[in-house]
């Protein structure tokens, strides 16, 4: 089945607010989506650590990150995944971005990515790979929905860099 009609899952769309949060990064401290206003956030949410498809993704924003950086670009992962799972995975594969423990999911949830999924026909709770592109006005820019993680880092920086950067408070 091509992505282009899997049924879209999100509740937020290009256009739309974002969602703001709070939630701890993988050292525990306390991180605010609207503490990055003016700047492009790549916010994207991943299932689990470790797992062959999440350090696939997770480590090819890794090696894209400089360029990202270049364009004044954040990146934040966030998955349901403790504090010290964060830490691990990021020590790990040496990611030079926060990953953001959404335990409770709450995040998952505003963002329309925490759905019921179906492995070897068990249905269970978890999240759907998405990327968000937040802009510098908290407005989202696009969304990836059915990521597939091989190339989608690649993807993503194609999109930033054809993208025109927006002044600070512009619309």
């Amino acid at each position: 089945m091509q992505a282009d009609r899997l049924e879209s899952y999100v509740k937020i769309r290009a256009g739309d607010r974002a969602p703001q949060f709070t939630l701890p990064d993988d050292a525990g401290v306390p991180t605010r989506l609207a503490g990055f206003r003016g700047r492009r956030v790549v916010l994207y949410f991943y299932p689990k650590d470790g797992t062959k498809g999440c350090t696939t993704e997770a480590c090819e924003f890794r090696d894209r990150h400089a360029r990202l950086r270049a364009q004044d670009v954040v990146v934040l992962g966030v998955s349901p995944d403790s504090v010290r799972k964060h830490a691990k995975f990021k020590a790990e594969h040496a990611l030079p971005f926060p990953l953001l423990s959404d335990a409770d999911h709450a995040v998952c949830e505003a963002y329309g990515v925490w759905r019921e999924k179906l492995f070897w026909g068990r249905k269970y709770m978890g999240v759907m790979r998405t990327t968000f592109v937040i802009g510098p006005t908290g407005r989202v820019e696009q969304v990836w929905e059915h990521v597939k993680e091989l190339g989608h880092a690649a993807e993503v920086d194609a999109y930033l860099r054809r993208v025109p950067k927006r002044r600070r408070g512009s619309r």
